[in-house]
């Protein structure tokens, strides 16, 4: 399926912590769960949100400590192409990096 922003692992990542349920997830959250840097997932969200997946708000809480947060969250009628980006580009389970690089070789001779 074509989407209509380029699909790399940090916008799965992205898409995957904004299907996670939670109601208030804003960049830094957003990064913390994805283990991506805040300078790559929030040019992520405005691409997202360009193209109509993602909507966002300010904080309205007025008494917050610290600047104000965006808070993001899928469009409702993203959920299932949403759903689908995720479980098509599902990472497959990584084998053990030393046994790839170092194969065990059955003994001297």
């Amino acid at each position: 399926m074509s989407y209509p922003f380029r699909v790399t692992d940090a916008t799965v990542d992205v898409v995957e912590a904004l299907l996670s349920g939670d109601e208030e997830l804003y960049g830094l959250k957003i990064a913390k769960m994805t283990g991506r840097p805040s300078g790559s997932v929030v040019p992520i969200l405005m691409r997202l949100e360009g193209c109509g997946w993602v909507l966002s708000e300010w904080e309205q809480d007025e008494t917050a400590r610290g600047p104000r947060r965006r808070f993001y969250r899928l469009h409702a009628d993203r959920f299932g192409e949403a759903r689908r980006l995720a479980s098509e580009r599902k990472k497959p389970s990584r084998k053990r990096v030393s046994s790839i690089l170092r194969p065990e070789f059955g003994g001297a001779r």
